[in-house]
């Protein structure tokens, strides 16, 4: 079956394909619009891509891990040396506090884990538009979060140095691999309001049990570091030592709430993605800021029932915590992904695109030997109570050179 129209001087055999008559110039005639045939799911599927990335995840990641690579130390050191009250009182903020209360330092653990959350939209979304099934990354996420315990464990006990009795299984890697697992089943398999309905009910359920939930040998509302629920389970389902004998900061049952952490970072990557197109970038700093201020003032309400308290990972503390990574994250966006100033950011960047690597690395590598190796010698000329500024600084900067070293071989360590 084929098209025509009514023959005519022009197209004599009425076929819509006749050829034009060059000589003449006349035109071909027009060919009638066809619709164009569907896109199959497969066809969407199959369309590549372009990955979506946030330049401020990477920087911020960096500059959370620039305190624990040797940020933190350089300023112990200028303290000592200097004695200023300014650097007095950042020092201060350099500690984790003992039970109750809170420091910058509190923050760096968790503005990771919600970073590592916020990145979930972005990373699972991109492998979803390269045609991957949620199956499959159902069990990268689960696979992912084991390597993590695995690597938290040789983190602190070396291979096969220690008796099984001595060794110490809860770790920070692996509160970031459960935490991140668990959050990311929940968003594989829920909607946004699903995401915020377990937010908040992993707060409130976490809240109630430490409240209110009587055990043996255990008083309901016990928040003490000998009496609270937490080291209650912890001293009975984990084997080995606890960090603190009756008390282990990265325990199991306190790993529970740190799902809302991971769960927050998701609900404010899934803001920031193009699928959330309500607003203007930069409204969306502004609204990350004023989310992350109430945040603030929920958790100081809220910390004279629950307190802010790290080793617990009281909800309280992790509204709050939330509320200055929310902060954070709004003034890193605003100049990096909405201003465009992102040179600048180089120094933390190459350090968040490898947190992993150079968390693990000082349990291989001796960087102070390093250090003292290159600038020992030069050491020697400066007065002696500001060595321990010069060789934290030396010991810093090769670390950064090594990441960045690798940062421009795009070699970089992923799980």
């Amino acid at each position: 079956m084929s098209l025509s129209e009514p023959a005519s001087p022009s197209n004599p055999t009425g076929s819509i394909n006749a050829a034009p008559n060059f000589e003449t110039g006349t035109p071909f005639p027009p060919v009638p619009d066809r619709p164009e045939p569907p896109i199959t799911a497969a066809q969407k599927i199959a369309a590549p891509k372009k990955p979506i990335r946030l330049h401020s995840l990477d920087a911020l990641r960096g500059f959370d891990m620039f305190w624990i690579m040797g940020g933190a130390g350089l300023i112990h050191a200028l303290t000592a040396y200097l004695d200023w009250d300014s650097l007095h009182a950042i020092n201060n903020q350099l500690h984790h506090m003992e039970w109750d209360g809170f420091t910058f330092y509190d923050m760096i653990f968790p503005l990771f884990l919600f970073i590592a959350g916020a990145a979930m939209p972005f990373s699972l979304t991109n492998r979803l538009n390269r045609g991957e099934e949620k199956n499959k990354l159902m069990r990268h996420v689960i696979q992912r979060g084991f390597i993590l315990v695995i690597l938290g464990i040789i983190y602190n006990n070396g291979l096969f140095k220690t008796e099984f009795g001595d060794m110490r299984f809860p770790s920070v890697l692996g509160r970031i691999g459960m935490a991140y697992m668990f959050a990311g089943l929940i968003v594989l398999n829920t909607n946004l309001r699903g995401q915020i309905i377990c937010f908040v009910g992993i707060l409130l359920g976490y809240w109630a049990s430490m409240a209110w939930l009587p055990l043996p040998s255990h008083v309901a509302g016990d928040l003490s570091m000998n009496g609270s629920l937490a080291g209650y389970f912890d001293s009975r389902l984990i084997p080995g030592r606890l960090h603190k004998v009756v008390h282990d900061p990265e325990g199991l049952f306190s790993t529970i709430p740190a799902i809302s952490t991971a769960l927050l970072g998701a609900l404010t990557g899934y803001f920031l993605s193009p699928e959330s197109r309500r607003l203007q970038p930069w409204m969306k700093a502004v609204c990350l800021a004023l989310a992350g201020t109430a945040l603030l003032w929920l958790g100081k309400f809220w910390d004279p029932y629950f307190p802010i308290n790290k080793n617990l990972w009281s909800s309280s503390f992790v509204v709050y915590v939330g509320g200055w990574s929310l902060i954070f994250l709004s003034f890193f966006y605003l100049v990096i992904d909405v201003f465009g100033f992102k040179k600048w950011a180089i120094l933390f960047t190459v350090i968040g695109l490898n947190p992993i690597l150079i968390y693990m690395a000082p349990k291989f590598i001796n960087f102070s030997y390093t250090a003292n190796a290159v600038f020992g010698g030069l050491a020697k000329f400066f007065p002696t109570d500001l060595k321990p500024v010069i060789m934290v600084t030396a010991a810093l900067m090769i670390k950064w050179l090594l990441l960045y070293f690798l940062y421009r071989k795009k070699v970089f360590l992923k799980i």
